[in-house]
């Protein structure tokens, strides 16, 4: 458990024994309602934690002794010791959560969190590669690049190689203990690949290019891609089955590259892979397992860096290849189903990013500008 979770734990401990009680029925709560992620749940239960630690430091013992002082008083000290406004945002939502579904369980009298606000998340524009710098790093493990290392194999049958994966009910065991963010990868070794390619020769190369296919092709999100089996992927119509946030089932289409790269995959690289822990995985680890999304994000960036481009994740090629449609002409609607957003806001970011590289543009290239 990271540094975080210990911490998280241990205030959850020391809280007055109504509160900590008050914790595990909301943490119990969450678990049950749909549409909520595992890394949601222990974001909100943590908030909640130190929301409640507040309270106790300022003298209350019981969710009843909460109040919209409290809540400000809050926000106000993570604001002070410089929480960022996305931050800010998320635990005012946290807090909100938290105090309906208390008063509606019959532990607050009021709904004390309803007034509260917080300052709106300042929307930066996504990082986006060129379209030739795109291409670049989809096809960097067909050309002379040798993949990440990963974890050695096991003689053991693996799980899922998903770090932080949560089985059953999360609570307050599972609060903070997310794995941390990704350190910066390690440049990749190259190595000199024969002129037919990585196909027969190396199967993480293969999985590589799948996965790097996939997520530019499709801009489906890092987790879609690791979560895909393979039944999910439809070969006649070329579209993969995803199921994205809150359990939303879409589907989306893929290119021909990309089908080169699942046929290489299929046939020369899974089954070398493979392993009694591999279940239906369609992309696997190292050691058999389903790829995780940690792992996936060291293979993207580990190959950006290899081939000289800015530090590259995989948000950044479902980025890439949202602006790209844009730029092509595709209708927002489309791209808003194609990446599986629940509100047409989210997709129209990427309108402004086409304004700021047209605006750019302008002012490099014009006399006038």
């Amino acid at each position: 458990m990271s540094g975080k979770g210990h911490g998280t734990r241990a205030t959850h401990q020391a809280l007055p024994g109504d509160l900590r009680e008050a914790v595990d029925a909301f943490a119990a709560h969450l678990s049950g309602v749909g549409n909520r992620s595992a890394h949601t749940i222990r974001a909100y239960v943590g908030d909640v934690v130190s929301l409640l630690d507040h309270a106790a430091r300022m003298g209350c013992t019981d969710p009843a002794d909460l109040d919209l002082t409290v809540l400000r008083s809050w926000l106000a000290r993570q604001r002070t010791t410089g929480a960022a406004r996305a931050t800010l945002s998320r635990r005012a939502a946290s807090a909100r959560t938290f105090s309906a579904w208390a008063h509606r369980s019959g532990l607050l009298p009021a709904d004390v969190a309803a007034p509260l606000t917080s300052p709106r998340a300042r929307r930066e524009l996504p990082t986006v590669l060129r379209p030739d710098q795109a291409a670049a790093l989809v096809e960097a493990p067909g050309r002379t690049l040798a993949p990440p290392p990963e974890p050695a194999a096991s003689n053991a049958a693996p799980p899922a190689e998903t770090p932080g994966s949560t089985a059953g009910t999360p609570g307050i065991g599972a609060a903070g203990s997310a794995a941390g963010p990704d350190s910066t990868p390690a440049p990749m070794a190259v190595t000199s690949v024969g002129a037919a390619g990585p196909g027969a020769a190396d199967p993480v190369l293969l999985r590589d290019r799948l996965l790097l296919e996939l997520l530019y092709g499709t801009g489906i999100r890092v987790s879609e891609a690791c979560g895909l089996d393979t039944a999910d992927v439809d070969q006649g119509p070329r579209v993969v089955r995803v199921f994205g946030k809150g359990g939303r089932e879409r589907t989306v289409p893929y290119g021909l590259p990309a089908q080169r790269a699942l046929d290489d995959w299929l046939r020369h690289g899974r089954a070398t892979l493979a392993g009694p822990g591999s279940g239906d995985a369609l992309l696997l680890g190292a050691r058999g397992g389903r790829l995780n999304p940690t792992t996936a994000r060291r293979i993207v960036g580990g190959y950006a860096s290899a081939i000289g481009l800015p530090r590259t994740s995989p948000h950044d090629l479902r980025h890439s290849a949202a602006t790209h449609l844009l730029e092509g002409g595709a209708d927002l609607r489309a791209v808003q189903e194609l990446l599986g957003h629940s509100s047409l806001a989210s997709t129209q970011i990427y309108t402004h990013v086409s304004v700021e590289r047209l605006r750019a543009a302008y002012r490099q290239a014009h006399p006038r500008a």
